[in-house]
């Protein structure tokens, strides 16, 4: 009997290409919709994206470094570019300002990295709606079963960030749609973005901004491992779950059955959390907790004495830390968030914005936040169902407390259609064509993407 450390004879990456290969022309209209709601989120936040400095830098590169090609650069130019190059660029602007949609128990950003390599190829090889939004739902597939396969919080405590490592899986998988690839093709594409993974969580001790481009690199290289599988180039047959496979590598605790199990009964893209807030997803527990709070009891900044946090340990390891010293450091901030969601409005992007972070208002109550602690009931469902707690100890004497477990925008309490057109209005008004929304939700009957790229190339910075 094989060990769960051992290499799987039956080949699990094999086995996954079978299935998602399989796919092709038969997703249904349920998951057909899920993915446009998909796109739509995170083509506004790339809108949104586009005109950050660090977003900027990237989109130069693309241009300067792509060959001339049809794919679109959002926040470029007129002239198009090779889909590795906008891939690159378009995954980078998505996940730009932390406002891209999550799947939590991978602990991963699907929609910055499939979406973006989705478009550029999808455009490039003039593919259908229909095409685009069925490598949505197989790209959110893979890259999900290969995150929730490494064992997502061992391998980030390790240091990993999820997004790069598993996000290449994801790309590769879109992209084979696109390419029309059969299993075997599709295999040595992932056997080939096994050796593209990469990334790592220094971001967050010692900042910069390669957090930035993450999701772009991600999207680039599972495209590259794509366009080389079509050449005929062959990656190893186990690239995920083989004994020096991804998922053995890169953790200590591979779950490299859960590739495989229970294949079209569960999706991932039933499990994503959009996010209302421009902050690390860890962080939206306790900031909802601390808004609920800040509304039930009507608190003033003078009324409070001292702030402390339960967080899962992830959060507690890795969220602890000034989040006045830069934009990053504020959206990664569990101190910042908590003062800032008392005080300011965390759903507005404004509010982690330079001049708002040196906000001296913010940063003295940020200095309030004097513990934040690992707690067991937070570890157990983590990153499942995610949660956070904040007591808020007052000058009077009083303890306020208030838990969240399944935070506002996450499969357990979903936003509404509302909230959602919300979102999508306030990262697009002025940026964009008006028209861009009703392109997005009607991209299923699209015979070519013509209009929905011809509106991205228009974009300009509010």
């Amino acid at each position: 009997m094989l060990s769960p450390t051992s290499p799987n004879s039956l080949g699990l990456t094999a086995d996954l290409a079978r299935f998602l290969s399989g796919l092709a022309g038969e997703v249904d209209a349920r998951l057909l919709d899920l993915a446009t709601g998909r796109l739509t989120d995170t083509v506004a936040s790339m809108v949104f994206g586009a005109e950050q400095p660090w977003s900027r830098a990237v989109i130069e590169h693309a241009m300067a470094a792509g060959a001339v090609g049809r794919s679109t650069v959002v926040g470029g130019s007129d002239m198009g570019t090779s889909p590795v190059m906008a891939a690159l660029a378009n995954g980078a602007s998505a996940h730009a300002f932390e406002l891209d949609d999550v799947h939590e128990e991978a602990i991963s950003h699907p929609g910055a990295v499939v979406v973006p390599a989705a478009l550029a190829l999808a455009e490039e090889r003039s593919c259908t709606g229909r095409d685009l939004l069925e490598a949505i739902v197989i790209g959110y597939e893979a890259m999900g079963r290969a995150g929730i396969a490494v064992g997502p919080a061992a391998h980030m405590l390790a240091g990993f960030h999820p997004t790069s490592m598993s996000g290449v899986f994801g790309s590769l998988a879109a992209a084979g749609r696109l390419l029309n690839f059969d299993a075997t093709k599709l295999n040595h594409a992932f056997g080939i973005a096994s050796s593209f993974a990469s990334g790592t969580m220094e971001f967050a001790a010692s900042g910069g901004m390669a957090k930035r481009i993450h999701a772009g690199r991600a999207a680039e290289g599972g495209l590259t491992a794509a366009l080389l599988a079509e050449r005929g180039f062959e990656g190893a047959t186990d690239g995920l779950a083989g004994r020096y496979g991804f998922c053995r590598v890169f953790t200590d605790s591979p779950r490299v059955e859960l590739l495989t199990e229970d294949l079209g009964e569960r999706w991932m893209l039933d499990e994503i959390t959009v996010k209302p807030y421009a902050a690390c997803s860890d962080l939206h527990p306790m900031i909802q907790a601390a808004i609920e709070l800040r509304r039930k009891y009507d608190l003033e900044v003078g009324d409070i004495d001292r702030i402390e946090l339960d967080a899962p340990t992830k959060a507690a390891t890795q969220n602890d830390m000034d989040g006045t010293t830069s934009v990053m450091a504020a959206q990664y901030s569990a101190q910042f968030n908590v003062a800032a969601a008392l005080i300011a409005d965390p759903a507005d992007p404004a509010t982690y914005q330079p001049d708002r972070i040196s906000d001296p208002a913010i940063g003295a109550l940020q200095a309030r936040v004097v513990s934040i602690q690992a707690a067991e009931e937070f570890d157990s469902t983590y990153a499942w169902k995610m949660g956070g707690r904040v007591s808020i100890h007052l000058v009077d004497g009083r303890t306020l407390s208030q838990t969240v477990h399944g935070q506002r925008g996450s499969m357990h309490d979903p936003l509404d259609s509302r909230e959602l057109a919300a979102k999508f209005e306030g990262l697009t008004e002025g940026r964009c064509d008006s028209m861009l929304g009703g392109l997005l939700t009607s991209i299923i009957d699209a015979e070519t993407l013509d209009d929905l790229t011809g509106v991205l190339r228009r974009v300009s910075p509010a």
